[in-house]
């Protein structure tokens, strides 16, 4: 079976014109028509980390439900990231995952089941500002992923690597690295910051970046999007 994915860092809700507008972000999140769609930068830094995407709002606009991935009761997501998943998609595992490195950064794998039997992985990432770390956060998820169970995995979200070369280290070694083009800056992009990893059974059909007047000030980022078939 096939499966569409998206990955959108979200940039706290604040657009390319200084504006905190939620309600953007909300049509760009609809207008993706995803199975699953995972978000980076949803909650605020500092604090309780409020989140800037209410998720009754959220879930109303994409018909879409939030996982159960924060640990505060203001928060969307964890180390801001969230999963919106389509509501007929069984959660059947969830691990939060503290990754190593000077700025405090986290990652989470979900489980999921679909309606026809089908079963996979779908990981969020937001990987650290210096190579060195995310060569470290590279290689404790790919061990991560090869000593647990094998299951169709898709691995998406803002990889802060500039190169499409070097960077992922372990990543690159086991599995799948795709990069669907240019994303950021969302103005004018010429960097792809933005990727897709795939293996255990899951193989990248097609992607791209989802670039719209909307989406062009929504946030810094574009989203980006993948076609994926599971075994």
């Amino acid at each position: 079976m096939e499966l569409r994915l998206a990955s959108y860092n979200v940039h706290k809700c604040v657009g390319m014109d200084r504006r905190r507008r939620p309600d953007r972000i909300l049509e760009v999140l609809s207008a993706l028509s995803a199975d699953v769609v995972v978000l980076q930068e949803t909650d605020r830094r500092l604090g309780p980390r409020p989140t800037t995407l209410p998720r009754e709002q959220t879930e109303a606009a994409t018909g879409m439900r939030v996982l159960p991935v924060a640990t505060g009761s203001q928060s969307l997501g964890w180390h801001g990231q969230a999963i919106l998943v389509r509501s007929d998609f069984k959660l059947t595992g969830l691990h939060r995952v503290d990754l190593p490195g000077i700025e405090p950064r986290g990652a989470i794998l979900a489980e999921l089941a679909t309606p026809g039997g089908g079963h996979f992985r779908i990981g969020a990432l937001h990987l650290g500002l210096l190579r060195r770390s995310r060569r470290l956060q590279a290689q404790m998820l790919a061990a991560l992923l090869n000593e647990g169970p094998s299951m169709p995995t898709i691995l998406m979200g803002d990889f802060n690597e500039w190169s499409l070369t070097t960077g992922l280290g372990a990543l690159g070694k086991h599995f799948d690295v795709h990069a669907p083009g240019p994303s950021f800056p969302s103005s004018r992009p010429f960097a792809k910051l933005d990727r897709v990893v795939t293996g255990q059974g899951a193989r990248l059909v097609q992607s791209g970046v989802h670039m719209t007047d909307q989406s062009r000030i929504a946030s810094d980022h574009l989203p980006i999007w993948a076609r994926v078939a599971i075994a």
